[in-house]
């Protein structure tokens, strides 16, 4: 196990290069110089060939591109992405109170997501074909189908407005996190209740639920012994919510004004701010190859066929 666990993150660096050479690349995917793009950023009137050359040489842009990269690589490893080219402050200031704020609502969120899922999942395989589990997958299916930010502009305007009962915006407080909570378990739960579904049913057919009712097994012994074979099988989604949950969640950031990474990307991009938006991609590609990382191991420890390659 040890050393499958050694392959893996031997495995999740050279991708984590590859990320990071792409995300790199978003400042030259333009056809602009990315000078000028600076330039044009920070507001700067008149645009001559001298302040071109200045700017160039006060972000190193007249480097070639692999030391430039490599520059960027060695100071992004220490957490340090460079300067805002609208503010001047360092990136990392910017950043860090955004992801912490974004972290705990996707945390938050993430635990909700998966709790509902469970529990709708696993009413729904126990009765399939009823009334209960028609009704489940009708309602997981329309909330999936509506927009998240149609969903949170009617809970703005009939909980917070009407009702007075829930801020707005912003982070306040714990009651803060209630609406854009419900939002993002309203959008991310009708999807992986339906694996957990699907993921039961499989279990209810296997060989040994048939034996485990014969020797008389309760009920709910029985139900956990089928649930945990079957989140063996969705353990991967779970593990993968949370990256997921918090590159989606941009949209819902921006609507209840959330301190976070997606307003600060949002805002970044329009400013074309590039050292915020590269920091901003990076961070969560990342994030996505470590959990990627983290549910093959999980997975390994789960079945031990995949440890030996099967």
């Amino acid at each position: 196990m040890t050393k499958f666990i050694f392959k893996r993150i031997a495995l999740m660096f050279p991708l984590l290069i590859v990320v990071s050479f792409l995300t790199f690349l978003m400042a030259y995917l333009t056809d602009r110089n990315p000078a000028v793009t600076i330039l044009h950023a920070q507001g700067a009137p008149h645009i001559t060939p001298e302040l071109i050359e200045a700017t160039k040489e006060k972000y190193g842009l007249n480097q070639p591109l692999l030391i430039q990269y490599k520059d960027w690589l060695i100071q992004a490893v220490q957490l340090n992405f460079g300067t805002s080219y609208i503010t001047g402050d360092p990136v990392s200031e910017r950043i860090g109170p955004a992801f912490w704020n974004t972290l705990k609502l996707t945390l938050i969120s993430s635990l909700a997501v998966i709790t509902t899922s469970i529990i709708l999942g696993v009413m729904s395989a126990l009765t399939r074909g009823r009334i209960t589990d028609r009704i489940i997958r009708s309602v997981a299916f329309f909330l999936t189908a509506l927009p998240s930010y149609w969903v949170a502009s009617l809970l703005i305007m009939y909980i917070s407005v009407s009702l007075n009962l829930l801020p707005t915006s912003g982070l306040a407080g714990p009651e803060s996190y209630v609406l854009p909570v419900l939002v993002i378990t309203m959008t991310y739960a009708g999807i992986y209740f339906r694996n957990v579904r699907r993921s039961m049913i499989e279990q209810l057919n296997e060989d040994y639920v048939l034996y485990l009712k014969a020797c008389g097994v309760k009920p709910f012994t029985l139900t956990l012994h089928i649930l945990r074979n079957a989140l063996q099988v969705a353990v991967s989604l779970f593990c993968m919510s949370i990256p997921i949950i918090m590159g989606g969640i941009v949209v819902v950031e921006y609507i209840f004004a959330w301190p976070g990474l997606g307003q600060l990307s949002i805002k970044a991009i329009l400013e074309q701010d590039f050292p915020v938006i590269q920091a901003y991609v990076l961070i969560v590609a990342a994030l996505f190859v470590v959990f990627n990382t983290i549910a093959d191991i999980i997975n390994a420890c789960l079945n031990p066929r995949l440890r030996e390659g099967h």
